[in-house]
């Protein structure tokens, strides 16, 4: 399309040799007039985003009325006091939120269904053992050191993803393992964490009142289940040198921070 339009442009230009129509382009982007331009798409980019997010709410948008705001705006002409502006933003906030929190709480619902389903199908497995708190674990392979304690500092190699399938974050493609206190994650990696010996590799799957609980945590949405295959690379007694290393590794949707109905 791209190529097209420029095409057409090329062809309506030439009976005018270097017309006023014709030169515009070039000069819209002149090195002189880059900066503005961007000033420009970057606003533009912006309000863009806003848009795009309050018509996913169900809100209404005229994007030309939008438009027709900014442009007055700029030229100092606004069709409404600064007053009535922030009135009706609230006024669009409020409506906004509502219709949030109940997008959030449909798919809350929706999430704790899923999840629900997949670890009771998952628990049928052979090769799942589930605890008293309703932590799914399955070996992948044995380890032979130590095994790690409460408030001891790990070393890890993981993989986590939505029970879709959906990858959100991976030790492995950064090439780089984390280092970490084990009190400083969400419960099920606490607890699952203490089942494993050095060396060894496991596979769990996390009840969303385990992980994040009702909070959005990254693309990890409220009342999610998680899976993960971690790897326990090493385990550390807690010192002055080891406490709260390797945080700066961790990706987004992880699993630092512990729950906080814990």
């Amino acid at each position: 399309m791209k190529t097209f339009k420029k095409s057409i442009i090329a062809i309506s230009c030439l009976p005018l040799f270097l017309s006023v129509q014709c030169m515009a382009e070039p000069e819209l982007l002149a090195d002189s007039n880059k900066e503005s331009y961007s000033i420009g798409a970057s606003f533009g980019n912006y309000i863009s985003s806003q848009l795009y997010s309050q018509s996913q709410l169900g809100a209404e948008v005229d994007v030309d009325i939008v438009v027709e705001g900014l442009l007055d705006a700029l030229k100092g002409q606004s069709k409404l006091s600064n007053e009535d502006i922030v009135s009706y933003l609230n006024i669009r906030a409020e409506q906004l939120n509502t219709a949030k929190e109940e997008k959030d709480k449909d798919l809350a619902l929706k999430n704790l269904v899923a999840g629900e389903k997949f670890l009771a199908k998952n628990k049928k497995s052979a090769d799942v053992r589930t605890t008293e708190s309703g932590l799914q674990y399955e070996v992948i392979s044995q380890g032979s050191g130590a095994i790690p304690q409460a408030n001891d500092v790990v070393t890890v190699h993981y993989k986590g993803y939505l029970i879709d399938g959906t990858e959100f974050d991976n030790s492995y493609t950064r090439d780089e393992a984390n280092r970490f206190s084990l009190v400083t994650v969400i419960e099920g990696w606490q607890e699952g964490l203490q089942l494993m010996k050095e060396g060894a590799k496991y596979k769990f799957n996390i009840p969303s009142e385990l992980a994040y609980g009702e909070r959005q945590v990254g693309m990890i949405s409220p009342n999610s289940a998680l899976v993960f295959e971690v790897e326990l690379v090493k385990v550390e007694a807690p010192g002055e040198n080891a406490h709260g290393m390797g945080l700066s590794g961790m990706g987004m949707g992880g699993m630092m921070g512990a729950n906080p109905h814990k």
